[in-house]
């Protein structure tokens, strides 16, 4: 038995030694897709920043608007009665 402990320990270190080549190559592959992904999203944050920005911009023009339409005219002075 214990023979085949050593066997099934070489059999582990060739495992494990196999294992670790090819997460040195996946690591890279994974490195790459995730700053890929940071990119895209960083790219679409910007985007949506410029948007609220854009809109914020709208409403406070619409507001602008709104108040110079809802404000009345200027009324006339008031005609003094007392000089006729």
């Amino acid at each position: 038995m214990e023979g085949k402990d050593s066997g099934d320990g070489k059999q582990n270190t060739a495992d494990m030694t196999q294992f670790v080549s090819s997460s040195d190559l996946v690591v890279p592959v994974l490195q790459c897709l995730i700053e890929s992904y940071i990119r895209h999203f960083s790219n679409a944050l910007d985007e949506m920043g410029e948007r609220i920005s854009e809109l914020e911009q709208s409403i406070n023009d619409l507001r602008a608007e709104m108040g110079a339409e809802g404000t009345p005219p200027p009324a006339a002075p008031p005609k003094n009665t007392d000089d006729e």
